[in-house]
């Protein structure tokens, strides 16, 4: 786990000096985010309702605790989830990138922080505006229970990764989802840099900074990512990488090095 080192020292971001002008058209989650539930002829009703903004890399869009009065849909970029703990550990819960949906809250705050880890652009909706949205366009509420139901998964997903899996496996499994988070993405070349640090996945998959080098120089030499100097990973091998993702609890295990 991290300690208050590692903390942004960062306030955080007043969104209404955010907005920037901004069009739908050519947006990188158009069509694998809220928009996607709309045509293109109604568009324009989701639009008016919506308030384009950008989030510079450090800096936070949502605090824990806070009234949640906004949602965000990511269309550029990577955040990071987190929570902080009492002692000054944090916890990340997750990275959400474009086409993700932000702050699903269940009750009237947020349950977690959200802080850009590169240039974040996205749309924010507020709730009250987004509910007057609802009554006409019904699939836009069907998304974002898909949205919500989602993110059970990831949760019940992080807790088997935790619990059960091996730092390679735990590590394997993250760049396993990561990769296939790029296919369905206009930026889906497999050996793009990762943009979050060691210490963001150290702190996302509960262990520590050393451990996750030792793990990806694991990975390494049995073939299945490479690693350049700039920390950039490719995927060599998707197969064998989901494969020893998946080895937790199961008789195959043991990963063998390559020939």
């Amino acid at each position: 786990m991290l300690d208050h080192r590692y903390r942004s020292q960062r306030a955080p971001i007043n969104l209404s000096e955010a907005i920037i002008p901004g069009l739908c058209a050519g947006c990188g989650a158009r069509h694998i985010g809220l928009c996607d539930a709309l045509s293109d002829e109604d568009l324009h009703f989701l639009a008016s309702v919506s308030r384009p903004l950008t989030v510079q890399k450090g800096q936070t869009f949502v605090v824990e605790g806070d009234a949640a009065r906004s949602f965000f849909n990511i269309n550029y970029g990577v955040a990071k989830l987190y929570k902080d703990m009492p002692d000054g550990r944090r916890q990340i819960t997750g990275f959400v990138s474009a086409g993700d949906f932000v702050g699903l809250a269940a009750d009237s705050c947020y349950a977690f922080s959200a802080e850009a880890i590169q240039e974040v652009r996205m749309c924010r909706f507020d709730r009250t505006e987004l509910r007057n949205v609802f009554g006409r366009f019904p699939a836009i509420e069907q998304r974002l229970f898909d949205f919500a139901s989602h993110e059970l998964v990831v949760a019940q997903e992080q807790m088997l990764l935790l619990g059960r899996k091996t730092a390679v496996e735990r590590l394997a499994s993250f760049l396993d989802g990561w990769h296939h988070r790029l296919s369905h993405t206009e930026d889906s070349n497999s050996g793009r840099a990762l943009p979050m640090t060691r210490a963001d996945l150290a702190d996302y998959l509960g262990l520590t900074i050393e451990t996750v080098s030792r793990a990806l120089s694991s990975l390494r030499k049995l073939g299945v990512i490479s690693v350049a100097a700039d920390h950039g990973v490719s995927v060599l091998q998707s197969t064998r990488l989901a494969e020893i993702a998946q080895a937790a609890g199961s008789s195959s295990a043991k990963i063998q090095p390559m020939a």
